[in-house]
């Protein structure tokens, strides 16, 4: 059983990592499942790779296809993933076998909304923003062992980034909570749902528009307010292509709906340019040393 729940580790990291897009949205667009619920023994790595059908940027009703690049790892007992654009390390080793996990760590990453291509004119018309680098951290608790085996996992986390490059010089809040189950020594799924609470900071470098703004797009002007960003219901699941998820080549697959939401929905960008409903597509091959 040490193998399966193994499996559910590899499977649960990666197919969170290589689902996650090349658009740094704070919200995560699919399920992102407890990156070490158990502890493997052994030092590890999973890279991958995938395609991602994705809003052109948050608050977009037009769609474009990117790819995205991902990994995980292990090493000496403790785990590191990235989850969009952004890298989470686990300070706190996990324990071995089916266990309570508790997580804490720094995250680093950046923020690349509305960096690369615009497709609405209107919201072009307002201009491009320049990347933002975030940083911050996370706390976490899992349990292993709950319903369906002694390996399945149910995680509470809440994660916090703050600009430290000026761009939106604001925070992101995301509480989150997550269910993974394998199904085999070849497959596993993961559902979850999250939320983001933004700064009025990141409503006023993507969601306002000013009078310039205004008389170059045609949209009106609108100032926002900090609140709740948006709120996202994701699905993951993956397969063993060869050998099994500990080592190998495996394909993954996930899907998300999400929801803008207060004033980060009723901005013009969101409410006339784009639409509060955004989804979001995935499928990446990844590798397991």
């Amino acid at each position: 059983m040490k193998t399966k729940s193994r499996l559910a580790l590899f499977a649960a990291t990666l197919a969170c990592a290589v689902a996650a897009p090349a658009l740094a949205q704070d919200s995560s667009p699919a399920a992102s499942p407890p990156a070490d619920s158990v502890d493997t023994g052994r030092n590890s790595l999973t890279i991958g790779a995938g395609g991602v059908y994705m809003p052109s940027y948050e608050g977009s009703n037009d769609y474009v296809v990117t790819p995205a690049l991902a990994a995980r790892g292990k090493l000496d007992g403790f785990a590191f993933w990235t989850r969009n654009t952004q890298l989470y390390v686990d300070l706190i080793p996990n324990p071995p076998g089916p266990s309570v996990d508790v997580q804490f760590g720094p995250i680093g990453g950046i923020n690349l909304n509305r960096t690369g291509r615009l497709v609405d004119p209107q919201v072009r018309a307002l201009g491009k923003r320049k990347l933002a680098v975030e940083a911050g951290g996370f706390v976490g608790l899992g349990k292993t062992g709950l319903i369906t085996s002694d390996y399945d996992n149910l995680t509470v986390r809440v994660a916090y980034v703050h600009d430290i490059s000026g761009i939106y010089r604001s925070y992101v809040i995301t509480p989150m909570i997550e269910y993974s189950t394998p199904l085999s020594r070849k497959a596993f799924v993961a559902i979850s749902a999250s939320a983001d609470y933004a700064g009025a900071g990141y409503s006023r470098a993507y969601f306002d528009v000013d009078s310039a703004g205004s008389l170059r797009s045609g949209l009106p002007v609108f100032s926002g307010r900090k609140g709740w960003k948006d709120i996202t219901f994701g699905a993951v699941a993956s397969h063993s292509l060869t050998g099994d998820l500990l080592h190998g080549l495996g394909i993954y697959a996930t899907g998300s709906y999400t929801r803008m939401e207060d004033d980060f929905a009723a901005s013009p960008v969101t409410r006339i340019a784009g639409s509060p409903n955004q989804w979001f597509g995935a499928i990446g091959l990844g590798y397991t040393f």
